[in-house]
């Protein structure tokens, strides 16, 4: 049976002792193991560019090799500057954080590549406000993994912590006993993956859900402009994603769409916008022009106007309300003019423009 260690009070809500945090801050800073109460179970920190503190917590557990560890922040904040934390994850951090999600994404933060593994680093806020302030208090960045001897189960409140492992830890917080008992959904998110490694609290259909994109482009006809950029953005969003050409947006939450505001359904794809997308490698001879009816945009996350007239009359047909979602195609502030029944060069160059304006736009959907 180790010594005993005394928990200290971390609550969850309510006022938290600053000198308890600073007892806890300190025995990080200098290599100690630190017990932490989070919403899902308890887990053990260390300080995250302290090797030898982090070889010490795998001694603790009893891990006979290198474990995948978990950064745990504050807030997203903290993400900011990290390659990794792409347009996906943020949405996904938006809506989970803090709370129950683990996102192991591409690469590694700054200072934290040792602790990767080849999946990437994997990253979580807790939705403990205990937890949540004393990683705020660090000045350096905490790893964490479950409170428990490698093959047990992961503990859930400070005194099965301070039985199980005693003095071997330099502090322990009580945050009272874990809500909700069950780790955290564990989600690899990066170029080519979209896989739960752990099942959790959250569903992998939630998850495709809140991290994909509804995307739809408005022109005039929906015959030139608008379905050349949907044919386009697929084929952007498909690389991007690492899904190739016939991978399946949907899967991945996904979906792309055009419109026309005076569009006659079921009208072809002019010709000169076929052969412009077949000299690309890109098929559009299939395309059934569709009317831009308020109730199917209302469906999409973000609606792109071709022109300044089109964002007009679509935000006017719209409930005031999703106006935010409709925007210029151009974030530069241009109008994609039409190409009807001019030459081919004509639709070459509107399909470039549109292409220019689909790689400034490409970072904030994926």
């Amino acid at each position: 049976m180790p010594d005993a260690i005394e928990p200290v009070p971390l609550p969850d809500t309510g006022p938290i002792d600053p000198d308890v945090v600073r007892a806890l801050v300190t025995a990080l800073a200098t290599g100690g193991v630190v017990g932490i109460p989070t919403e899902t179970v308890y887990g053990l920190a260390v300080r995250a560019d302290d090797e030898a503190a982090v070889k010490r917590l795998l001694a603790t557990k009893g891990s006979a090799q290198q474990r995948a560890l978990t950064w745990h922040v504050p807030d997203a904040g903290a993400l900011a500057d990290w390659s990794g934390f792409t347009a996906r994850a943020r949405r996904l951090a938006a809506r989970y954080w803090p709370g129950p999600l683990t996102m192991v994404l591409d690469g590694a933060p700054e200072g934290l590549e040792p602790l990767a593994s080849a999946a990437g680093s994997g990253v979580r806020v807790p939705a403990h406000g205990g937890a949540r302030a004393l990683l705020a208090a660090c000045p350096f960045p905490v790893v964490v993994s479950s409170a428990n001897r490698s093959g047990a189960a992961p503990l859930l409140d400070a005194a099965s912590v301070a039985a199980e492992f005693g003095a071997e830890l330099a502090g322990l917080g009580d945050g009272g006993t874990a809500r909700s008992g069950e780790a955290s959904t564990v989600l690899a998110i990066g170029t080519g993956r979209f896989e739960v490694l752990r099942e959790g609290l959250l569903s992998r259909v939630e998850l495709v859900r809140t991290a994909g994109r509804r995307i739809a482009f408005v022109c005039t006809g929906n015959t030139c402009r608008s379905p050349m950029a949907e044919t386009l953005a697929a084929d952007k969003l498909r690389r991007a994603l690492g899904i190739g050409a016939a991978g399946d947006l949907g899967e991945l939450g996904f979906a792309v769409a055009s419109f026309g505001v005076f569009a006659a359904p079921g009208a072809p794809a002019s010709a000169h916008a076929v052969t412009t997308m077949s000299e690309r490698g890109l098929d559009l001879s299939r395309h059934g022009s569709t009317h831009a009816a308020p109730e199917a945009l209302s469906t999409f996350d973000e609606i792109y106007g071709l022109t300044r007239s089109h964002v007009q009359a679509i935000v006017g047909a719209l409930p005031p309300r999703l106006a935010e979602r409709v925007a210029l195609l151009d974030p530069r502030g241009s109008d994609v003019a039409d190409p009807v029944g001019g030459s081919l060069l004509d639709y070459r160059a509107c399909a470039e423009q549109i292409e220019a304006a689909l790689d400034l736009r490409l970072a904030d959907w994926v």
